[in-house]
């Protein structure tokens, strides 16, 4: 059965910025925080930190930064959706500007993430593409510019609602996400605040002076946004 993270939620992406060891200790730290701020938080790492990380971490989504679509046997190479599950994934991203994928290879591993109970993770690059990809109905799309992920200059509010609006409008229970170019834990509240049911980062922690306190920032920000949101309903 499928759990999904709380909105809002953070997510980090490591890509090849960390390995090994260095993983692990980030994922003890971001189940801390998870833990501390009362935040669900994604943890999308290499395939070959997936089992230690899943089983040291408590709190974490832990998602596979791809799979292909093939069943056991034959495929050598290949990443075996079987395999990420018993590695102990929750989920599994796809189409990120750096592994990009056809509709039809999307729709697949869709279809068999959803087989495993795996969460679906979409990207897209373009508003077009985000409308797209909604039909098929992943767990989550996190709609990112190509030329703005890991710039540090992050989307601007307009793209952020005008995708969530239309993602929402073909399937208003997919999860929308943003994370192109975050350096901040201003632009994770402001993203939050504006309608995003999660927010992200990658270089933007990894590449940071101290990528531990720019996660906590990061996640705190996540954090103080809830409250906020909640006070406002609380006042309507």
């Amino acid at each position: 059965m499928k759990v999904r993270p709380r909105a809002p939620f953070f997510e980090v992406g490591v890509k090849n910025y960390a390995y090994g060891d260095d993983v692990v200790r980030m994922g003890l730290f971001l189940d801390r925080l998870a833990g501390r701020y009362d935040v669900d938080v994604i943890y999308i790492v290499p395939h070959m930190d997936i089992r230690e990380v899943a089983r040291t971490a408590d709190r974490l989504f832990v998602f596979a930064p791809y799979m292909d679509a093939l069943r056991p046997g034959r495929g050598m190479g290949l990443i075996l959706p079987e395999g990420v599950r018993a590695a102990g994934a929750k989920g599994v991203l796809m189409n990120h500007s750096e592994r990009p994928m056809t509709l039809s290879a999307i729709s697949q591993t869709i279809g068999r993430a959803d087989e495993l109970s795996l969460l679906s993770f979409a990207c897209s690059d373009t508003l077009a593409e985000a409308r797209a990809i909604a039909e098929l109905s992943p767990d989550i799309i996190n709609p990112e510019p190509t030329g703005l992920i890991g710039s540090g200059t992050a989307s601007d509010l307009g793209f952020v609602m005008d995708t969530i609006k239309a993602i929402k409008a073909v399937d208003p229970g997919i999860m929308v996400e943003q994370a192109a170019g975050i350096t901040t834990g201003r632009q994770v509240y402001e993203f939050i605040m504006a309608g995003s049911e999660g927010a992200g980062a990658g270089s933007g922690i990894f590449n940071a002076k101290d990528p531990y306190a720019a996660a906590e920032e990061m996640i705190a920000a996540v954090r103080r946004a809830r409250d906020d949101l909640g006070r406002r309903g609380a006042a309507d």
